[in-house]
């Protein structure tokens, strides 16, 4: 991809790949792409934001490094660890030769015997990756401090060798759900958007480039219906991911009218609602409801 590239071409690439940017995200992208900053995306479970990772890696012809946040995280699982069996043969290894302290150290504590998690292996690429840090805010707050110096040096700080400096700056893409508030430290080190769910006219934009053989009346009730849902008081509304789950199912039973078979579209809601408590709120009279205006 040319570094020139204007935001409405990134716009225009990222949906030749089948991922539908707003103007504000295309901008965003363009901006962390050409000033070389991280950026954070912020929004609800199941509107694109990790998808955004992929396509950019997509189009760069880079490689797609990720890491999946999740509580309890640690520097040994996110940015390195020592192969401690490996380095425990050496060192009996060297005890028959006449080595010094000093000398197995320097042995034990090199590249052979470090084992390179996401982090680490980000910035050690010859071509620059793309780094996706997935659902930050699963993570224990102390962990973004680990997070801090990779953001703003791109380097890497290991006791037994010192500072490691990137080969080549990633691209680094965060993502928060928003189940916790982010430190004003980690946000100031990143360019920042909220991905929203799509409006209608996105939403079946989306559709359309994902399932191009959809019916179009399908097509139109399905993202109809979905948009009406997530208006609905759900604990987890339907996000694109989940809207697509629906419209594969729906083409692949040969419906073309939601409308026309009740039992199998509340059926078929298990593509949509995910928890126990969302189905209870969505019986067959309010998916009526809902499917009725769309006639």
């Amino acid at each position: 991809m040319q570094d020139d590239m204007s935001w409405q071409s990134l716009q225009s690439e990222l949906e030749r790949l089948a991922y539908i940017a707003s103007d504000e995200l295309a901008m965003a992208l363009h901006l962390s792409m050409t000033l070389g900053r991280p950026l954070l995306l912020e929004g609800a479970a199941g509107v694109g934001k990790t998808e955004v990772a992929k396509a950019l890696a997509q189009l760069q012809s880079s490689k797609l490094i990720r890491l999946q946040c999740y509580e309890g995280l640690d520097a040994s699982t996110a940015i390195y660890e020592w192969n401690y069996q490996r380095q425990l043969l050496s060192v009996r290894a060297a005890s028959d030769r006449d080595l010094s302290i000093d000398e197995v150290e320097a042995h034990i504590f090199s590249d052979k015997y470090l084992l390179k998690r996401p982090l680490l292996e980000a910035i050690t690429q010859d071509d620059p990756p793309v780094l996706l840090i997935d659902e930050v805010d699963r993570a224990d707050e102390e962990f973004e401090a680990y997070l801090l110096e990779l953001l703003s040096d791109f380097q890497i700080s290991i006791p037994e060798m010192g500072t490691i400096h990137a080969t080549s700056r990633p691209l680094v893409v965060l993502t928060s759900n928003g189940t916790r508030d982010l430190s004003d430290a980690l946000r100031r080190r990143c360019l920042y958007s909220f991905v929203d769910y799509p409006d209608k006219s996105t939403e079946m934009a989306i559709l359309r480039k994902r399932e191009p053989d959809i019916d179009a009346r399908l097509a139109t009730q399905i993202v109809g219906f979905v948009q009406a849902l997530r208006k609905e008081d759900l604990e987890k509304k339907p996000g694109v991911a989940e809207m697509l789950d629906w419209a594969a199912a729906l083409s692949g039973m040969g419906v073309v009218d939601i409308t026309n078979d009740p039992t199998v579209m509340q059926a078929s809601l298990v593509c949509l609602l995910k928890t126990q408590a969302d189905k209870a709120q969505i019986p067959v009279e309010v998916t009526q409801r809902l499917a009725g205006k769309l006639v």
